[in-house]
């Protein structure tokens, strides 16, 4: 807060000036472009920040992959605008992880979307005084470039940690100690452009890497852990074991990772009650889980623990599903374990010190290569199965192990950093605001 004041107090002068010389005020905004859920996310985090510290600054976000539904709360509220030509992919933006989805999204017509995403990026950036923040990896990095404009780049997917924890298992491991970063040299260089105003990665070990490569790189913590609550659980379940399942946003896949996850709930032996608590969001609806509770043997409860805040019960002998729409935020911090086949959830909770499980899918977006890369990531703090007995296996022992959890929650947290990087990265762009 203290940083923010100044920033505050020295625009206000800077708004009299301009408008007593009949000047408008540049730059005229803020645009934000993002290539996914998790990078919507982190764009989100950062966006609020920079409006609950200056908000008489124009904030535009331009979701890059999917339709970028996270952000329509703030649209409604009328302080943030979504622009430029959007459409959803088969693959959901992984088609870089399988050839099949790549073929999908060229069918539905990604290579004229890109066209129209990069033209439209520059046509804009032509017409006014704008700042680019880029949100993900190569895709925004490469348009923030093309815009002609100043960029911002806040690499979030990409961390040295997945090819340093552990022996060389691969090629792409060895690709990346001869680089030294996990980022590609034609990445770097872009982040080295003399319009590139500065580059935040997730974690220090990642920067070190490209600092080492000549790149201008700092990292203030990981936005993902900001907004979460960190509030023990409601006293109604204090006498359960508690699970937070996330099944992913992509659909259909996420359909079959969820019933895979439950599937190997049902089969977990424990002498107490077992709450799943299952936060969803836009993608699964809850109608598109309902069939498969009904398949596996659940059936609806009106049981009430009015100290949950959850939509649907659902009940087959002594467990019990909590559906709760949105409730990602306020029911993070409750789970023991989690069960989790999701991307950026997934860090989240175990940045929270919760132990996960995971069981590879059809993909595209979890995959065998992704659950062990990101298990590597994660400093195995999430542990994927083979099958879904391994993955009863694994959910029984981390249930009896009450120091198994607390030892694996520890490495959890300190991979994923503590919470407040939001702020820090707001203070940082609008600096940079402040000195265009």
């Amino acid at each position: 807060q203290s940083s923010a004041l100044p920033l505050g107090h020295a625009a206000r002068h800077e708004n009299t000036y301009y408008n007593s010389v009949g000047i408008s005020q540049r730059p005229t905004k803020i645009l934000f472009l993002s290539n996914g859920h998790g990078e919507d996310l982190i764009a989100l985090r950062i966006i609020k920040a920079i409006h609950n510290i200056r908000n008489d600054i124009s904030v535009e976000v331009f979701p890059l992959v999917g339709e970028g539904k996270i952000f329509n709360s703030s649209i409604s509220e009328g302080w943030l605008k979504k622009i430029g030509p959007i459409k959803s992919m088969p693959s959901g933006g992984f088609a870089n992880q399988s050839f099949i989805g790549l073929l999908s999204d060229i069918y539905s017509g990604l290579v004229s979307l890109l066209f129209r995403q990069f033209f439209y990026t520059r046509k804009i950036a032509s017409k006014d005084e704008i700042i680019i923040v880029a949100v993900g990896d190569f895709l925004p990095l490469l348009m923030a470039w093309f815009s002609g404009s100043k960029y911002f780049f806040i690499g979030t997917p990409k961390s040295d940690y997945t090819w340093t924890s552990g022996p060389v298992k691969s090629l792409s491991d060895n690709y990346h100690r001869l680089k030294g970063t996990e980022w590609d040299p034609w990445e770097c260089s872009l982040m080295k452009a003399f319009r590139c105003q500065h580059v935040l990665v997730r974690d220090q070990i990642t920067a070190r890497g490209l600092r080492r490569n000549g790149v201008d790189v700092s990292c203030l913590g990981n936005p993902m852990m900001d907004c979460l609550s960190l509030k023990n659980s409601p006293d109604s379940l204090r006498n359960f074991r508690k699970l937070i399942l996330l099944c992913g946003t992509r659909m259909p896949e996420a359909l079959n990772n969820f019933r895979q996850l439950l599937t190997s709930v049902i089969e977990v032996r424990t002498d107490k009650t077992l709450a799943v608590l299952v936060p969803t969001g836009s993608d699964p609806s809850i109608n598109c889980l309902v069939p498969i509770l009904s398949e596996l043997g659940f059936v609806r409860s009106t049981d009430k623990y009015e100290d949950v805040d959850y939509d649907f019960l659902w009940i087959k002998k002594n467990h019990l599903v909590f559906l709760g729409p949105y409730k990602f935020d306020s029911w993070a911090n409750w789970g023991e374990i989690g069960l989790a086949n999701a991307g950026t959830a997934t860090e989240q909770i175990t940045g929270l010190g919760i132990p996960c499980a995971s069981i590879p899918g059809n993909g595209p977006q979890f995959t065998k290569a992704f659950a062990m890369k990101q298990s590597r990531l994660l400093g195995g703090s999430v542990k994927p199965a083979r099958t879904i007995y391994d993955l009863t296996r694994n959910l029984e022992l981390l249930l009896k192990d009450e120091d198994l959890r607390k030892s694996i929650g520890n490495i959890g947290k300190k991979r994923m950093g503590d919470s407040g990087a939001s702020s820090l990265i707001a203070n940082v762009i609008l600096k940079l605001y402040q000195n265009f």
